[in-house]
């Protein structure tokens, strides 16, 4: 019926259910059982994270092999291997895992060492949370060729490496310059900071200019921490 407004109220019509058509609905449902344990064991261990080893970082791998997996099997509880054929790293769940994340953990862990980074260092991103691995090349900032490449790996590094310790020091993170690929260790706002204070560098910056930005820089970010 229409109120006042012209508005129809809808009603609710419901039907009635014979025993007969809910003999027929419960015949067509499925039944399905639930997993096993050991069926959700073997589903969460077949899950593994693979990371290529370069010629150049074989014996690097070799003498610090121990310190690597070590944390890995001992605090992250996964299963870990150096697959001889392939060259590469292999690390997979175990029924000890406790934390699914801790998979991509240990992953990060092995690829920072793989890029550069001391064991030391990489380790903080197995006992910390809030750190994480970015990587970038000069041509993600600005394409270069020939000798301009050199250059701006030159204003990074500085003389000595005095111009990446500075950036190192201020920010709080731990850099490697690859080559044309930069590698960065540390905390969202700190990576970040050191990002863009190294594509300045990329672009053409000096390094008396990124000095005096690395100071209020620093005692921004000790502020924030």
């Amino acid at each position: 019926m229409g109120d006042n407004d012209g508005f129809f109220t809808v009603t609710n019509k419901k039907r009635k259910r014979t025993k007969d058509a809910d003999m027929e609905s419960d015949t067509k449902r499925p039944c399905i059982k639930p997993l096993s344990e050991v069926m959700i064991q073997a589903t969460g261990s077949a899950e593994q994270r693979v990371i290529r080893v370069p010629p150049n970082r074989y014996t690097a791998l070799k003498n610090n092999w121990i310190k690597l997996t070590a944390p890995i099997k001992d605090i992250l509880r996964l299963d870990i291997k150096f697959n001889t054929a392939s060259r590469q790293v292999e690390i997979r769940n175990s029924r000890l895992t406790e934390n699914p994340t801790y998979l991509q953990k240990a992953a990060d862990f092995v690829q920072a060492f793989i890029y550069g980074f001391e064991v030391e260092d990489a380790l903080a991103l197995v006992r910390l949370d809030d750190l994480f691995l970015d990587s970038f090349e000069i041509k993600d900032v600005k394409m270069l060729t020939g000798d301009h490449v050199n250059r701006a790996i030159g204003r990074m590094a500085g003389k000595g490496g005095r111009t990446r310790y500075t950036i190192e020091n201020a920010t709080k993170t731990r850099i490697i310059i690859d080559n044309k690929r930069i590698h960065i260790l540390g905390s969202y706002d700190n990576v970040r900071a050191a990002k863009t204070t190294l594509s300045t560098l990329v672009l053409g910056n000096t390094e008396s200019k990124v000095f005096g930005k690395m100071q209020r820089l620093s005692k921004l970010l000790g502020s924030n921490m």
